[in-house]
């Protein structure tokens, strides 16, 4: 559960973590969305402690059960020999369907460190039209699934969408929350952040699995870079929706993993907060995080920033053992969107993949 405190900084009806975050009931979200104003502010605003994040609580029990289903998938498929996952892997999409490793560059080279399984969990085949698909193959291609015949992963495809249409139906609540706040900061006043999520086909789901760091990773001393094991970046979204991070050391022999504490007080997410000071996060295991990404910065013309984030290793005596297991929803609208003067969210896109990738990946 939350641990809750009131921040001094924080109005008295504002309800943060013992970090900094603020939280807010799902309860509350479903059925009076609107009184969240004041919070919702407090976590997207522009003022110098503001994080860019948001905790829901008070979710459905069976959340718990999903997010634990699908992340310890997550290490299964992970844990397939190379041939067979690379079985899964979409080129043509810029890795931006099914199996990704060592294809993202990340701090200026190739992110062996982490694996992803990359899938729209809203709709399995986009219908647009034949040229969009062609533009866009990153986000109107066709998901990509394991074989059932797979023992390991069984299930994958169906605890994915399960656990994605959850998160981006919590999502698309909380953007009619947002509502009210966010409109008197989009270029156009008249866009509802909610209509934009759920009528846009590019909603991107991503599963993360982080391999154990080597070991010299594992011992590195409290100077270890605050995104050894992700490198600082910003989402391109509208806003990501997170699960809580599940930790599992790798069983000595034949055997499931076992789920794990945090394995260093050092470890996991880290934030940036709109003034610039660094800020450890965490997402309790019963909980969902939502945070803002730069196509909200574009449509808002900067003055709603994306929030910088990245994730570190930690120091333990067995890191070499552990990894970490997560989900992220992007939801962002369809790529004809206009989001500034110059771009609309395809061309957007377009620009951050080039980075990424390359353009010589397609």
């Amino acid at each position: 559960m939350v641990t809750l405190a009131q921040q001094a900084s924080a109005p008295a009806n504002i309800t943060t973590t013992s970090e900094g975050a603020v939280s807010i009931s799902y309860k509350t979200l479903e059925t009076e969305p609107l009184s969240l104003t004041a919070s919702i502010e407090k976590a997207f605003g522009s003022q110098p402690d503001c994080l860019g994040i948001i905790v829901v609580r008070d979710l459905p029990p069976t959340y718990i059960s999903a997010r634990e289903r699908l992340l310890r998938l997550a290490y299964n498929f992970a844990s397939l020999d190379e041939p067979t996952r690379e079985r899964f892997a979409d080129p043509k999409s810029r890795y931006s369907f099914g199996w990704s490793h060592g294809k993202e560059i990340m701090n200026g080279k190739s992110d062996t460190l982490k694996g992803s399984y990359y899938a729209n969990p809203v709709v399995d085949e986009p219908t647009v039209l034949p040229n969009l698909r062609e533009a866009y193959p990153e986000y109107y291609g066709k998901n990509i699934w394991p074989s059932e015949d797979i023992t390991e992963v069984a299930g994958f495809e169906q605890a994915f969408k399960d656990l994605g249409r959850f998160v981006f139906k919590v999502g698309t609540e909380l953007a009619v929350a947002c509502q009210p706040f966010a409109s008197t900061h989009l270029r156009d006043s008249s866009l509802s952040l909610s209509e934009l999520i759920q009528s846009s086909q590019t909603a991107k789901a991503r599963l993360l699995h982080y391999f154990p760091p080597s070991p010299s990773t594992a011992t590195a001393t409290e100077d270890e870079a605050i995104d050894s094991w992700c490198g600082f970046h910003l989402d391109h979204s509208l806003l990501t929706g997170l699960c809580s991070a599940m930790y599992l050391r790798t069983p000595s022999e034949n055997g499931e993993p076992t789920v794990i504490q945090s394995p260093s007080p050092a470890s996991g997410l880290y934030i940036r907060t709109r003034g610039g000071a660094l800020t450890k996060v965490t997402i309790p295991t019963d909980c969902l995080a939502f945070q803002t990404g730069e196509a909200l910065e574009l449509a808002t013309a900067g003055k709603l920033r994306a929030t910088p984030h990245c994730v570190r290793v930690g120091t333990a005596p067995d890191a070499e053992t552990i990894s970490r297991e997560t989900f992220a929803l992007f939801m962002q609208p369809n790529t004809d969107q206009q989001l500034s003067t110059t771009e609309n969210f395809g061309q957007f896109s377009k620009r951050i993949f080039d980075e990424h990738y390359g353009q010589g990946t397609m």
